[in-house]
């Protein structure tokens, strides 16, 4: 290849050094076109499979400016972040590139980059009650869990009456028991409950306490600062005995994208928010890598224990037990983060969780899949999963379909730009029909808060008559009265708007991005 000629994989390094040579800049405006999708790791069918990931990919959107090429080009949609890079990459330098449609978007696009403190300040992504793609399971669950890979655990039994709840703890076998509130959020003990019963952690020393604290917290919603203030239904309490620690400690299995494999976490401050920990001080946290097939070694596992302040070889080898079982129960189940805190060394001597597991393993861990519970899950989201739609509910007034992760979130940047809020994130994929597109206006129409709704389609693999089939359909059978703003780009573009107008509906439709996107917002006010 003669040194200054560019094909789309010297469009990919020059972009990640940042400092494309003059010479490649001409036949880089006149190859442009000559691009293709580069493959995203992270999907099996061009679509991001993984909601969890998905809910990061989206705040890591807004934390920098400054995210590096490789990274970005694994994350997000190719055209969007291809496009966004090579215009701030190149920028003064090329006034325009055709052939993509994206004339039109050149400013905005630089304006965007300006103005990554308004969108970061106006989307709030780490809202409440996300779509969790990596299956969570409840404390009652995970202690049975645990208990069938050998790992010591209190004596604990759920109830979903406070009947059952009674009955529990009549027949424990002791008096002094804990009730939990079986909601999927963090921060149970300090949440409050939407009837105003203060925590979803009490002591209790009798049946008809145990029962009177059941009958406050099933069939209400716990709030914490993890579910948002809708909070999380209460369908169970789980009745523990109570245990006397002698010391908490931290203790996880994750995955790690630096060593690219599993680690072990663990620190000697356990019971207390690990960010917290971690933040203040980064040396209290030990982190092991785990290798794939071996797992830990009763060395390495003891070498852990004997750094978190074990003091003789039994409580050090049942630590260190507890530690390559975790890995165990990690690997075969397909989970994605196990977490233990607090693990407790107990005044005699036993070790007294969160789990999650990976949606993509669902067809060989049915067991697992089988405890899922869908109360704890936002309604719409759980209705999108099985229309097999990307959806994420937020908080604001514009409802987003969009078809692609990366041209879905910045849609959601130029709305934001133009002042107005996204209340979803939706990626309708590029295998959509008519039908799915009829679905996924009934899933926006449900939140009352949509005031207008955008429709973004870049139209790749998918089809832009496909898309315009499926908001005529929809606008006609659901009697829409929202307004709709379409914009319509790519493959089959002329016969999809050509069919919106002979259509006789009120549709806007657009060929700026930026302009439909600030008609949306202003439609929304």
């Amino acid at each position: 290849m003669p040194k200054h000629t560019v094909s789309p994989g010297n469009i990919f390094l020059c972009l990640i050094s940042g400092n494309p040579r003059e010479a490649e800049l001409s036949e880089l405006k006149a190859r442009f076109c000559s691009v293709r999708a580069l493959p995203r790791p992270n999907s099996r069918d061009g679509r991001v499979r993984d909601r969890k990931e998905l809910r990061e990919q989206v705040n890591r959107r807004h934390r920098s400016d400054e995210e590096t090429i490789p990274g970005r080009l694994r994350e997000y949609n190719w055209l969007s972040v291809l496009t966004k890079q090579l215009f701030s990459t190149i920028s003064g330098k090329v006034e325009h590139i055709s052939g993509l449609g994206l004339e039109n978007n050149y400013h905005m696009l630089a304006s965007i980059r300006k103005a990554g403190s308004i969108a970061r300040a106006s989307l709030n992504y780490a809202a409440s009650a996300g779509q969790r793609r990596y299956l969570s399971i409840h404390e009652y669950q995970s202690m049975n869990l645990l208990n069938s890979y050998g790992i010591p655990t209190p004596k604990s039994i759920p109830a979903k009456t406070p009947d059952e709840a009674f009955d529990v703890a009549k027949n424990f076998g002791q008096d002094k028991l804990v009730i939990k509130a079986q909601v999927l959020a963090g921060g149970r003990g300090k949440g409050k409950f939407s009837n105003g019963f203060q925590g979803g952690v009490h002591m209790v020393d009798s049946p008809a306490q145990a029962k009177e604290i059941a009958s406050k917290m099933i069939g209400s919603s716990l709030i914490t600062k993890q579910t948002g203030a809708a909070g999380r239904a209460c369908n169970a309490v789980m009745l523990a005995e109570r245990r006397q620690p002698a010391h908490e400690y931290y203790v996880a299995v994750l995955n790690d994208r630096v060593s690219q494999g599993a680690v072990l976490v663990a620190s000697a401050q356990g019971g207390m928010n690990i960010e917290e920990v971690a933040a203040k001080d980064p040396t209290a946290i030990i982190t092991t890598p785990i290798d794939f097939n071996n797992g830990l070694s009763k060395a390495e596992a003891i070498s852990v224990a004997q750094k978190l302040g074990f003091k003789d070889e039994k409580t050090q080898s049942d630590a260190a037990d507890i530690f390559i079982n975790l890995y165990k129960i990690f690997k075969e189940k397909d989970a994605t983060q196990i977490e233990i805190n607090p693990m407790a060394l107990t005044t005699d001597g036993e070790h007294g969780c969160q789990f999650g597991f990976d949606d993509n393993a669902e067809f060989r861990q049915n067991e697992v899949f089988s405890l899922r519970d869908i109360s704890q899950e936002e309604p719409s989201e759980v209705r999108a999963q099985k229309a097999n739609l990307n959806f994420i509910k937020l908080d604001g007034s514009v409802g987003c379909l969009v078809n692609g992760a990366g041209l879905a979130m910045a849609t959601m940047d130029v709305l934001s730009l133009h002042g107005g809020q996204p209340a979803n994130f939706l990626d309708v994929g590029g295998g959509a029909t008519p039908e799915t597109v009829k679905e996924a206006f009934e899933i926006l129409l449900e939140d009352t808060k949509v005031k207008s709704i955008f429709i973004n389609i870049f139209g790749g693999i998918m089809r832009c008559d496909y898309i315009a089939e499926g908001v005529i359909k929809a606008t006609k059978e659901l009697n829409l009265k929202v307004p709709l703003v379409v914009r319509l780009k790519g493959t089959k573009e002329q016969e999809a708007k050509q069919m919106i107008r002979e259509s006789g509906l009120k549709i806007e439709a657009f060929d700026s991005l930026d302009e439909a996107a600030e008609r949306a917002s202003r439609l929304a006010d």
